[in-house]
């Protein structure tokens, strides 16, 4: 599985960068670009089954920690920084935990390892009903996905998965592949393996993803884990509160024990 990346700055140290179920690398495009690279060589990825990076049948958290421990050696990053959200968080930590030898710092943003509830089918499903194929314009997309996601932010972040190559559109993210195995995305990751190594929690004040009562299984499997609350943000913190976000992810990255 080769991943697809967009690389920032070319000093410092690595930090790679995985996105939540239907984002892509471009989610994280402005931060990476301006705060990160000053600290971090960074790398902003695509997991398999989302953006462009290729399709495959099977998606799991052991699956993609391993397409990331591939990417890691193939660029010879280890041991790299992680920093990863929601799903993207969950991918992050089992790497932490499978890989350990290639994980420098983790930084998991508004997700808890625990099992969570099938937020998404709904969402999915309306994704699958609608042919990208039979519509000639993005806006005609939009209207059609209006009657089952009547929030137009969530439209405009599920149509950044649109592609189109001058004749028709097509969703990038293999939504069969998402669907078949959506509770693998949705479960608990493992106890038993843990990671040793500085590991920073950013939840969102606002978000009902990382509880209170979320913590002793966080430091089950990361014993030296912080847990950082940015109160204006909800789940979709480096949208809400980049700036507080850039500070937090430079300072741990440039040195861990600066973090509260």
């Amino acid at each position: 599985m080769k991943l697809f990346y967009n690389q920032y700055g070319d000093a410092g140290p690595p930090l790679v960068i995985l996105h939540g179920l239907l984002g892509a690398h471009g989610n994280w495009h402005t931060l990476s670009r301006s705060a990160f690279q000053q600290a971090a060589r960074v790398y902003a990825v695509d997991q398999r089954n989302h953006g462009r990076s290729p399709h495959a049948d099977r998606i799991d958290y052991p699956t993609l920690a391993a397409d990331l421990r591939t990417f890691i050696d193939r660029h010879d990053l280890a041991p790299a920084h992680l920093l990863g959200h929601s799903m993207g968080g969950k991918t992050a930590m089992q790497t932490a935990l499978s890989f350990p030898d290639r994980v420098d710092r983790l930084i998991v943003v508004d997700m808890a390892p625990r099992a969570y509830p099938p937020a998404h089918t709904a969402l999915l499903d309306a994704l699958a009903r609608i042919d990208p194929q039979a519509y000639d314009s993005r806006d005609a997309i939009d209207a059609a996905l209006a009657d089952d996601v009547p929030s137009w932010p969530i439209r405009q972040f599920l149509l950044k998965n649109l592609d189109y190559d001058g004749d028709t559109y097509t969703w990038r993210m293999n939504l069969e592949a998402l669907q078949v195995h959506y509770d693998a995305l949705t479960a608990a990751l493992p106890t038993g393996p843990t990671f040793e190594g500085p590991a920073l929690f950013v939840r969102g004040g606002q978000s009902d993803y990382v509880a209170d009562e979320d913590l002793d299984g966080i430091r089950e499997r990361f014993p030296a884990a912080d847990l950082v609350t940015l109160e204006d943000a909800g789940h979709w913190v480096h949208a809400d509160a980049p700036e507080a976000l850039a500070d937090l992810v430079t300072a741990f990255v440039t040195d861990p024990t600066r973090v509260p």
